[in-house]
């Protein structure tokens, strides 16, 4: 009785290990744990302790984020048209942003010469929090292997997924997702100086745009050898 009972077990337990688990998506991840972070992250603000801050913000990022899969939702293009996330293939940079935000004045040049670099790899988006005629205004800086998109808050009331992504992390953050939209690192972006010179405002985000990139093109080299070797 007890051998049979044994086997049994063992039996069941190999079967759940070797079934896959289940996805967790971003928003999930994000809305199950945010109240607590939120509350931490404020403390830390009220007594200026940037660097508990800066903890708090890794420590999300590690233990939640990390892993989790990018939401599928419905965005707009400067030209009006609607665009679902998915439609990208590549792996994707995607940074958030809202044209209010002042960037440093090498942030968008080195984003751009990046995006030429491995536009052939990479899907890089610039998502904008704000209306459409704000951001056509700044959307004419980035280069064309940028794709720009937008949303008004005023049309997605209802949607947890953009509520969650906005509100959660703040922007401009940046998100590197391997080819099946799962969540590589998140990184906020580089502080700066408005006085800052532009030659080291551009190195400065250029090496941490390429840091990035690196880390999600090797991510994506691991998911194919292991999608070769579970053949």
């Amino acid at each position: 009785m007890v051998r049979l009972l044994l086997c049994i077990f063992l039996s069941v337990s190999f079967s759940l290990s070797s079934q896959e688990l289940p996805e967790q998506y971003f928003s999930d991840a994000i809305s199950k744990n945010i109240r607590p972070y939120k509350k931490k992250m404020k403390s830390a603000h009220r007594v200026q302790d940037f660097e508990r801050a800066d903890f708090l913000f890794d420590s999300l990022v590690k233990h939640v984020i990390n892993g989790s899969y990018f939401d599928d939702f419905t965005v707009k293009k400067i030209s009006g048209r609607k665009i679902s996330f998915s439609t990208f293939d590549k792996p994707v940079f995607l940074m958030t942003y809202a044209s209010w935000c002042t960037p440093g004045s090498g942030e968008i040049p080195a984003l751009n010469e990046i995006a030429k670099k491995y536009k052939n790899e990479i899907d890089f988006v610039v998502l904008f929090w704000d209306k459409r005629r704000e951001v056509k205004k700044v959307a004419k800086e980035y280069d064309r292997n940028v794709t720009i998109l937008y949303v008004d808050e005023l049309d997605n009331k209802n949607c947890h997924i953009i509520r969650n992504l906005k509100h959660s992390l703040g922007f401009p953050t940046s998100f590197f997702l391997d080819q099946n939209k799962k969540i590589v690192d998140v990184r906020r972006g580089v502080l700066h100086h408005y006085n800052e010179a532009y030659s080291v405002s551009y190195s400065l985000n250029y090496e941490s745009f390429r840091n990035g990139i690196s880390l999600l093109l090797n991510a994506d080299t691991e998911e194919e050898i292991i999608a070769t070797s579970n053949k």
